[in-house]
């Protein structure tokens, strides 16, 4: 379902109550084109816990591909301070 930015600022947040009850997902438009996408908050802890597994699965898997290292806090920050300086 998508709903046009304008039925939003006449309709309000209300609009996606009604419409959540019908479709998992609302997308909304602005001048035309899908901006933004709306979901109740169960859908989105769902989502995000699924987005959390797929990268602790990305991350299991460069370790086992041997793609990582050892460092200390200290030295982990002198990395980032090092990269914002570049």
């Amino acid at each position: 379902m998508v709903v046009a930015a304008n039925d939003l600022k006449v309709k309000g947040v209300q609009i996606f109550e009604h419409l959540l009850k019908s479709f998992d997902e609302v997308l909304v438009s602005v001048r035309g084109r899908n901006k933004y996408v709306v979901v109740d908050i169960d859908r989105y802890e769902r989502l995000r816990e699924f987005e959390l597994e797929h990268a602790l699965q990305e991350v299991r898997a460069e370790i086992a591909a041997g793609k990582s290292r050892t460092m200390t806090a200290q030295e982990h920050l002198d990395e980032i301070e090092h990269a914002l300086r570049d």
